[in-house]
């Protein structure tokens, strides 16, 4: 049984052998050429961000109690000192008016100690009473003077608080949020709670963008930016970016940092809140003469020259190769900025120069037909029989 097996795999070998001597091939060596074009080079960085108005303030209370009246409802435009909703004020105003009559005893009693200091202060001097009972004196009448104060503060406290049951616009602009109706009650106790939000100038507009740390070192201010919205795909924006905040931003181990990017909003298309996808132009210069940056890398190869092929090098770090006829020719140039597709050749190439950029080799195959004659295992062409029974007849 090996025995079968080993000569089977003997036999399989050879057919093989013989198989793949009867497939030769050669090759085509072609170089691929470039023009060297003016054009215009762009690097950008992509990233998404929300549109935001560039002033927004969110209005609340300092004071709690039940919203009384609202003057204005979403979309409405404020002026400056506007008033846009009122607290009920029935609590503060008792608060102002105990503030007041808690003053005005104070005073009264302060009075009394003036009258009372300013006697013991004359009997003392006379050296009718002690200088414990003058002391004692004097130090209710200070006591009078504090608690005047004391009380001045309150009121003017109660009557600020009262103050703030007015709520007013505290800028010119748009109310983009209204958090609260009539008859809410609103508390104050831990934060103030926010009942408007108002945005200056909806016409000035800005984008915050979340840049990944791998390309943040790219951004600078000043940079052209374009971006788009899903609510109108077909429009294109334009800004300009105007702040690089330092503030790191981890989420799901994905460092980013946010990018400030004006604009502009003149049609109102753009809305708060709205995803902006945000090309930065890090890199850009227009109508310079460039090459592919393949071609930089490019290194004719002695072993694919034909016999009356040869090659001239130059001592230079940075090079382009030409074919000039039989001779392939190194001239060295110097390079200004690249976006890793093209770049930007300052000297060394004129516009129009061919210039070399890589190697392509085609395998060719021989005669089909002489290689099936070299096998004697593979079937002859399918006239050949037709051929030897008409010559044996």
């Amino acid at each position: 049984m090996k025995s079968k097996v080993l000569l089977f795999a003997c036999c399989a070998a050879f057919v093989t052998a013989i198989f793949l001597s009867g497939c030769s091939k050669k090759s085509t060596i072609t170089y691929v050429t470039s023009k060297a074009q003016k054009q215009d080079i762009k690097t950008t960085i992509t990233a998404t961000g929300t549109i935001e108005p560039v002033t927004q303030v969110e209005v609340g209370t300092q004071v709690s109690g039940i919203i009384a009246k609202i003057y204005v409802d979403y979309n409405s435009v404020v002026k400056k000192g506007q008033v846009i909703a009122e607290l009920d004020k029935t609590n503060l105003v008792s608060e102002l008016t105990s503030a007041q009559s808690n003053l005005a005893n104070a005073q009264s009693n302060l009075t009394y100690q003036t009258a009372n200091f300013n006697r013991y202060k004359t009997l003392y001097e006379k050296g009718l009473v002690s200088a414990n009972d003058y002391e004692s004196a004097r130090l209710t009448f200070q006591q009078a003077q504090a608690a005047v104060k004391v009380q001045t503060q309150n009121v003017q406290k109660a009557r600020t608080n009262l103050g703030y049951a007015t709520i007013t616009a505290p800028i010119d602009g748009v109310v983009l949020n209204r958090a609260v109706e009539e008859g809410q009650t609103v508390a104050s106790s831990f934060s103030t709670p926010t009942l408007f939000t108002i945005a200056q100038d909806l016409t000035d507009m800005r984008v915050i963008a979340n840049v990944d740390e791998a390309d943040i070192g790219g951004i600078v201010d000043g940079q052209r930016v374009t971006f788009t919205v899903d609510a109108f795909p077909d429009d294109t924006f334009n800004g300009v970016v105007t702040q690089v905040r330092q503030e790191a931003t981890t989420e799901s181990n994905v460092v980013t940092y946010e990018v400030v990017i004006s604009a502009p909003n003149n049609d109102l298309k753009l809305k708060p809140g709205l995803t902006a996808n945000v090309t930065v132009y890090t890199l850009e210069k227009n109508n310079v003469l460039t090459i592919p940056s393949k071609a930089l890398r490019f290194m004719p190869s002695d072993k694919l020259l034909s016999k009356d092929q040869s090659i001239e090098d130059c001592n230079s770090p940075q090079k382009v190769w030409k074919q000039e006829g039989n001779v392939f020719k190194a001239y060295p140039v110097k390079t200004g900025i690249t976006n890793g597709v093209l770049t930007e050749i300052i000297s060394g190439v004129k516009e129009n120069d061919e210039i070399l950029t890589e190697i392509s080799a085609t395998n060719i195959d021989e005669d089909e037909n002489a290689s099936q004659n070299k096998n004697p295992f593979m079937p002859g062409p399918r006239n050949r029989n037709k051929n030897q029974k008409s010559g044996s007849k």
